[in-house]
This record gives C-alpha cells, sequence and structure tokens, in this order.
C-alpha cells in the first residue's frame, strides 16, 4: 500500500497513522478517556482507557467489525458488581475483558458474591506508556500500556498490565496482557476475551472458523443451533426466537497448530475479507462461541479464556480454578488481523473442521 519514496511525500507520522487520545465530551460517555489506534491500512479502532483499555468502535476500511449495545460508551461504574447488573454498561464492543477473579453468570458461595463476568471492564487504566510511530527513522511499531488494578484490602489484589499494540502498514491488533498478584495469599483468576463481532461484518452468509471438539453449553437443554446437523457456521437472518434473552453458546476444546497456536474468526465473502484471531493453547485453552440473533441484536463473540464462562463455584468444584501465587503471573497474547488476499482467506479457511 505504501509507495517506495513515501519519505519524501511524509510531514507529520499522523498522516500515515498512530495514536491519539481523547475524552469524550457529549452523552453517556461524557468524560471517558479514550485512544484512537490508526494502522495506516484501513484498520482503526477505539481503546477505551477508561474501560480496562477494552476496545469499543472497530473498522476495516468503510466496514465495521464490532457489534456496539444500545448503551454506547459510559464510564466505569465500579460497584456494578452484583446480579447481572454489568450489562447495564455492556456496550459490547470489540473486546470486553472478563475476569479476573471470575467469568460467568452471578453465583453466591462461601468464598463470596460475584456478579456476571467479574469487575475489571469497569476500573480504569493507569496509562504508563504510549510509544507513536516515527517512520522517518524507522519506527514503524506503536502501542499503549496501561496498569488496571483489581483490589480490595485483605485481597484479592490482581494487576493487569496491557499493551495494545501495532505497525504501520499492517492491518493487526496485538494484545500483550499480564496478570500478577500483588497480595500476601493466593488469588483465584480466570480471565476470557469477550470479542463481539457485528455487522457488516457478521451479516447473512458470513462464516464463523474455529476448530476443536464443542459441545453446547447446556447440553441438557433444547439447543436449535449448536446440534449436529445444523450448520452453524453460517450466521444466520435475525432470528425472533433471540429477542430479549434468546441465544446459544458451543463451548470448544480449541484446537492448535503444531507451534500450540489456536485460530478462530470469521469471513465475509460479500465483502471480499476475513479477521483472523490467534492465540496460545497454553494460556488460553478454551474458546466460547456466543451466538445471539436478535433483530437489532444481531450478534456473535468468539472468546478465548483460561476457562469456558462456568464461574469460579464451578471450576473450584472441578478442582479447575486456577490460583496465583503472591507475586506470581500469568501472561496472554491474542493477535487480530485482516486478510484481504486471495492466498491468506483460503489457509485461514482450510484451519476450519
Amino acid at each position: 500500500m505504501t509507495q517506495p519514496n513515501w519519505h519524501t511525500k511524509l510531514s507529520h507520522p499522523a498522516q500515515w497513522g498512530g495514536i491519539e487520545t481523547a475524552v469524550l465530551d457529549n452523552g453517556a460517555g461524557r468524560g471517558t478517556r479514550i485512544a484512537w489506534i490508526n494502522t495506516g491500512t484501513g484498520l482503526r479502532y477505539k481503546v477505551v482507557i477508561d474501560r480496562a483499555m477494552d476496545i469499543a468502535d472497530a473498522f476495516y476500511n468503510q466496514y465495521g467489525l464490532a457489534w456496539l449495545s444500545h448503551s454506547g460508551i459510559t464510564p466505569p461504574q465500579p460497584f456494578s458488581d452484583k446480579g447481572i447488573d454489568w450489562l447495564r454498561t455492556f456496550n459490547g464492543g470489540l473486546l470486553v475483558t472478563c475476569g479476573l477473579t471470575h467469568v460467568g453468570g452471578p453465583e453466591s458461595d462461601a468464598y463470596g458474591e460475584r456478579g456476571l463476568h467479574g469487575e475489571i471492564s469497569n476500573i480504569p487504566a493507569e496509562i504508563e506508556s504510549i510509544i507513536q510511530p516515527d517512520p522517518a527513522i524507522g519506527k514503524m511499531d506503536m502501542s499503549i500500556t496501561g496498569i488496571i488494578r483489581q483490589t480490595r484490602v485483605f485481597g484479592p489484589s490482581l494487576e493487569l498490565r496491557r499493551t495494545i499494540s501495532g505497525t504501520l502498514g499492517q492491518p493487526t491488533i496485538r494484545i500483550h496482557d499480564e496478570v500478577i498478584n500483588r497480595a500476601n495469599t493466593p488469588a483465584p483468576h480466570m480471565l476470557l476475551y469477550h470479542f463481539n463481532f457485528g455487522w457488516p461484518l457478521v451479516d447473512e452468509g458470513t462464516d464463523l472458523i474455529w476448530k476443536g471438539p464443542w459441545q453446547p453449553r447446556h447440553p441438557d437443554q433444547e439447543n436449535f443451533i449448536f446440534v449436529e446437523g445444523n450448520n452453524f457456521r453460517k450466521c444466520p437472518a435475525p432470528l425472533e426466537s433471540h429477542s430479549g434473552f434468546g441465544e446459544e453458546v458451543a463451548i470448544i476444546d480449541a484446537t492448535p497448530d503444531d507451534s500450540g497456536t489456536c485460530t478462530a474468526g470469521l469471513y465475509n465473502a460479500q465483502l471480499g475479507f476475513a479477521l483472523a484471531m490467534r492465540f496460545q493453547k497454553s494460556q488460553l485453552p478454551w474458546l466460547t462461541n456466543w451466538q445471539h440473533w436478535g433483530a437489532g441484536e444481531y450478534v456473535t463473540g468468539i472468546e478465548p479464556g483460561t476457562h469456558p464462562p462456568m464461574g469460579q463455584a464451578k471450576a473450584r468444584e472441578l478442582n479447575e480454578l486456577i490460583f496465583l501465587a503472591p507475586g506470581e503471573s500469568r501472561s496472554y497474547n491474542v493477535e487480530l488481523e485482516i486478510l484481504n488476499t486471495t492466498d491468506k482467506i483460503e489457509h485461514f479457511l482450510n484451519l476450519a473442521d
């Protein structure tokens, strides 16, 4: 996309791309800090600094990639941690982080009360660094790094250090997270990357790409989408049965390649591009596919995680709950890439079952 003599024509790096921070000044999101990141390839997206550096709007050229809920961006509400209050400020967006100690529905037990999907998405980040590209001296990489603290006196006290990075001229988003236990006692840990894709990337006939054995989240209940013989890899038209709380979810034991990398994503043949998601099986062994085809609320989630969204209590019961010792940390890497050439798209499609 770039000409060999671009360096004789570029006055400021922002002509090509980079990171721009701002504060929203109108509507429900007024006062919320954001950062627009432009890769210079048509891929651009909005990081919500005050919401754990989650990603809201995202576009490739003129096409939206993310589903946005009716609420739009709102400021963090750190006490939306009871029952399903989390849904009140669930903006959707390309990424909402779930955790850091609980992923799943509301629950209460001897270890405490936990609301839907945990607390982390309602906590602002402290920005540690913003590194801009400078093509004139050969610096094409850019990044924003912040620290998000999910903490209370007597624990648990977990810290998420998040870096979102990219390279000018490459349609890629790289997320590197490090979760550290800052308390003096062991801390339970669960993490899920709630990626939410919407129209026009998601449309009738869009292919959902993932690989691995699967089962419905509730195999004991009647399922209409995730049943053998149904092509649940093709996005349908809006479904009346998905009005309100209608949805179906598959839990996938993601299959890695020889290097341990799992690949998932979407392909819209009408738009002529695919979105590939890559993550490490050793870090994020599970994948969740959420399908909610409500009219005016048309979305699918492809969500790698340390666990399925089973909740802390179930993970504890199965002896699958992760505990971080004092000072212990875990790292996670997720990459999204836009694929817009025939060979890359064909290779991607061959990864599906």
